[in-house]
């Protein structure tokens, strides 16, 4: 464990997670190529995205079961492979139709890498230091999108559409011959548990991790943290910044890395904080989800036209929550052993995708009906219909923290009872540590 070969096969995992989510953005940037390409509208174009995160969504639990069952190494050669095969289907592709096939391949290859690399780290390391490293698993896969948003973008512009995708897939492949090289499952000599040996094991166990309180706390922690930066950056961001509040679309584009950025920077510090109050977690979730709130708050209810400035504040603290959300898979880790912890970050990671598809569809619909009320599609993206519509994520992301709540009392009954271990309040552990500390200065 925390070897230097365990620093190999995190480094060549976390490479891959990088490329897999380089593949998954690059259609992003795609957008005014493929409609030159194949001459479609806006709204069949918009399938190659669509389409994509929903395979990856609605395949997270059965990778997760497969993770427990086959192992991690497996699931990454065959996503990888995938994710080939399907950025050359789209390099290729002489229709719209075989397009989206090689969207919907690349979307399972990617579902089975960072799942995978999650319980390949719990594998080959232990101690405080593994939340530190699932935090720098996302920090450095979000770089995926800097390389999909610069060199690709630049190389698409500059030899076209099947060359780009072309180098995007070959970069998988080199991803491909690292894992198939270097990437087990576990140390020599490791004993994780008995592996299920039937599909009927396989989904008892699935069953016994979704009823676990930990698994659930994990599962709301990822929900409502993950979801408003993901509905942003994928969705109503642009619209919201280009015709609402009138930035120009690089300049909005640009703004967009703030999310990157912010990521990067309170990654790392969360990471050391949950390994260093590994009790105190839910209230680090409930933090940053307070802070999205204000921000949002803040622009939302700024009279007249949100400045600059609050446009920042809120990319940045929407930004946090994607970190954030991993503090999900941390309980899911302490809470479940390593043989169901595949099955366990399946289940924790739909959270914060069920979240972001149903306030992504509810704000369009909430858009569309202001709209009409207003007198036609002129009027779609007003500053006043975003308001309303992005009020939305209020009640869908408050309904999770009662959740999570619920989730979070009936796992520290659980500790109590089979442990032995009461988390008091915050404000009851605050005011003794400063009790403490008053009685320490008096002496």
């Amino acid at each position: 464990m925390n070897s230097r070969r365990s620093w190999i096969v995190y480094g060549i995992g976390v490479f891959a997670y990088l490329i897999a989510v380089m593949q998954r953005t690059t259609i992003g940037v795609a957008g005014v190529a493929a409609t030159d390409r194949f001459h479609v509208s806006a709204s069949v174009l918009s399938t190659l995205a669509v389409v994509q995160l929903i395979v990856y969504a609605g395949m997270q639990v059965p990778v997760g079961v497969l993770i427990d069952r086959i192992g991690s190494r497996v699931l990454m050669i065959a996503g990888t492979a995938l994710m080939v095969v399907g950025q050359v289907a789209v390099a290729l592709a002489p229709s719209i139709a075989i397009a989206i096939v090689g969207r919907i391949l690349v979307g399972a290859g990617d579902a089975t890498v960072f799942t995978s690399l999650m319980r390949l780290t719990n594998s080959w390391f232990r101690g405080k230091i593994v939340p530190q490293l699932s935090q720098w698993i996302g920090n450095v896969g979000q770089l995926g999108q800097v390389l999909s948003a610069v060199p690709f973008a630049l190389l698409l512009h500059l030899s076209g559409w099947t060359v780009a995708f072309l180098t995007a897939a070959a970069l998988s492949v080199v991803a491909l011959v690292g894992i198939v090289a270097a990437v087990t499952d576990r140390p020599v000599g490791a004993s994780e548990g008995p592996r299920p040996v039937s599909w009927s094991d396989s989904l008892r166990q699935l069953r016994i991790s979704l009823a676990r309180p930990g698994t659930q706390l994990g599962f709301w922690s990822h929900f409502v943290t993950q979801s408003s930066g993901t509905v942003f950056s994928l969705m109503w961001g642009i619209p919201f910044l280009v015709f609402a509040i009138g930035i120009e679309p690089a300049e909005a584009s640009a703004l967009l890395t703030v999310l990157v950025g912010a990521g990067l920077i309170s990654g790392p510090i969360l990471g050391i904080l949950t390994a260093r109050f590994p009790m105190r977690r839910s209230n680090l979730v409930l933090a940053i989800v307070g802070l999205m709130a204000a921000a949002w708050t803040l622009v939302l209810l700024w009279p007249g036209q949100p400045p600059l400035w609050t446009v920042i504040v809120l990319i940045a603290a929407i930004g946090i929550g994607g970190p954030g959300s991993l503090i999900g898979f941390d309980f899911a880790r302490t809470f479940n052993p390593l043989h169901s912890l595949g099955s366990a970050n399946g289940i924790v990671n739909v959270g914060g995708f069920l979240a972001s598809f149903v306030m992504m569809f509810l704000i369009g619909v909430s858009l569309d009906v202001q709209a009409h009320g207003a007198g036609g599609d002129a009027q779609l993206y007003q500053l006043d219909h975003f308001r309303w519509a992005f009020a939305i994520q209020y009640v869908i992301v408050g309904i999770g923290v009662g959740f999570l709540v619920h989730a979070r009392r009936r796992t520290r009954r659980r500790l109590k009872d089979d442990e032995g271990i009461e988390v008091a309040p915050l404000w009851v552990a605050l005011v003794g540590a400063w009790r403490r500390r008053g009685g320490r200065e008096a002496l």
